[in-house]
């Protein structure tokens, strides 16, 4: 029988091939920088939407969508002791991209190493 941690990464790489043809390779890519940045975290769809949590029975932590342009987000489920603090304001949570330069993967990757902290 698949364990379920396969079957989530499976299933993340199955909807990223649905992605249009403009997006389905910064979806990849920003698929293995997570991974890469973060190889504990746990892919899943959440919502129809590849996810990722940290643990393989916890809540997912950051996404990604296609809409217009990639939106990559983190949920109400994420530490955001270290990207914020809502009591204080604003706090950025998501954020929208069309392709993946090294400024856009170093703040990715940032952002991904912050919410595993």
């Amino acid at each position: 029988m698949e364990d379920k941690t396969e079957a989530g990464a499976q299933e993340v790489q199955a909807k990223i091939e649905t992605f249009s043809g403009k997006y389905r390779a910064v979806a990849l890519q920003l698929h293995d920088l997570i991974l890469a940045t973060a190889p504990n975290l746990q892919p899943r769809l959440w919502y129809g939407m590849p996810g990722y949590a940290l643990s393989a029975q916890g809540p997912v932590v950051l996404f990604f969508r296609e809409d217009k342009y990639i939106s990559f987000g983190l949920t109400e489920n994420t530490n955001l002791t270290e990207i914020g603090n809502p009591d204080e304001g604003l706090v950025d949570v998501a954020w929208y991209l069309s392709n993946l330069d090294a400024a856009s993967e170093a703040k990715i990757a940032d952002i991904v190493r912050k919410v595993v902290a």
